[in-house]
């Protein structure tokens, strides 16, 4: 008796308990099947999708130096300013490149001139050993014969070596102006060109970068001015080399860019680096070491666009957050 007593006590007391002491006991349950969910999407996600944020916004950047020195005597761009293929962005004094090249021009015609005079030497000195060597053998038949005397054929033997020294002499110079001339019409050439290059044209269409030259500067050969920055953009997204088993070009991507954190862009993968980022760079790792630690490889996979991005402002160098729908 007093045994079923203390046990109704008991069940009396339990059935007195407040309201939110019951409800705890179911707590831990739901939440740990909310984690039980989410950890099931998230592993069956994981193996459908592949991402990574070490990935950012490629694109081609045209850095633009002169060919030849000079101070900068136009300057027609501006900061971020959009141009064409085509448009001429910069002009160098071109005065010392058109007078270097008039003076070329007079030397090439002062050796055309020379040339001319030269020719008619060669023409006349061919004229003069063709009759020294007729003389000479008509004089070598004549003392054979006993008809002509030694000194005769003595003359048009000398005569005729003066005419042979004369022609080589006269055609050694002729091959001398001539070669001069060669030389002067490429140097013509090249002062042509050195004074195109004074001015700059646009190489394709873009938006114009890094711009550090201002009118009036001294430039030198080979000085970046600025950078030429087109539009189309893709992204390069370094993925853990156990991340590549199933990606393959064609593959849909979901891309988030940092700066629109709203919006997803399409695209799709285009090609994947036929070796590690470690093996491409400019100092390799070398593995055959006594201290060797395996690390996870990066490999870089090309990640192209399919929709038009050209009205948000994307650029080289922005993180992004590529998915790759790998399944």
């Amino acid at each position: 008796m007093k045994e079923e007593k203390k046990a109704e006590e008991i069940i009396e007391i339990e059935d007195k308990r407040p309201e939110y002491l019951k409800k705890r006991v179911l707590v831990p349950s739901i939440t740990g099947i909310i984690f039980l969910l989410c950890g099931i999407f998230y592993g069956i996600h994981t193996v459908y999708y592949k991402s990574t944020d070490d990935a950012f916004i490629e694109g081609h950047v045209i850095t633009v130096a002169p060919r030849v020195a000079g101070p900068v005597l136009k300057l027609n761009i501006e900061d971020n300013q959009e141009v064409k293929k085509g448009d001429l962005l910069l002009e160098i004094d071109p005065e010392d490149y058109s007078a270097k090249l008039r003076e070329t021009k007079a030397k090439l015609k002062e050796a055309k001139a020379a040339l001319v005079n030269t020719e008619n030497q060669v023409t006349k000195s061919l004229s003069d050993l063709d009759f020294a060597r007729a003389d000479y053998e008509r004089y070598s038949k004549m003392h054979t014969k006993g008809i002509a005397s030694k000194q005769d054929y003595d003359a048009s033997s000398n005569k005729l070596t003066a005419a042979e020294a004369n022609n080589k002499s006269a055609q050694a110079r002729y091959d001398e102006i001539k070669a001069s001339i060669n030389r002067l019409e490429a140097e013509v050439d090249q002062d042509e060109l050195n004074l195109s290059y004074t001015k700059i044209y646009a190489s394709s269409d873009g938006r114009i970068t890094n711009r550090t030259v201002e009118q009036g500067n001294y430039v030198q050969v080979a000085q970046p001015m600025f950078a030429i920055v087109p539009e189309k953009m893709w992204i390069v997204a370094n993925f853990k080399e156990t991340q590549l088993a199933n990606m393959k070009p064609g593959q849909p991507v979901k891309i988030k860019i940092d700066t629109y954190g709203g919006k997803k862009f399409s695209g799709k993968v285009d090609s994947i680096q036929r070796s590690t980022g470690a093996r491409a760079s400019l100092f390799p790792p070398e593995n055959a070491v006594g201290s060797y630690v395996k690390i996870v490889q990066r490999v870089p996979v090309k990640i192209v666009f399919t929709e038009d991005i050209s009205k948000y402002n994307i650029v080289p160098g922005m993180s992004v957050v590529p998915e790759v729908k790998v399944k």
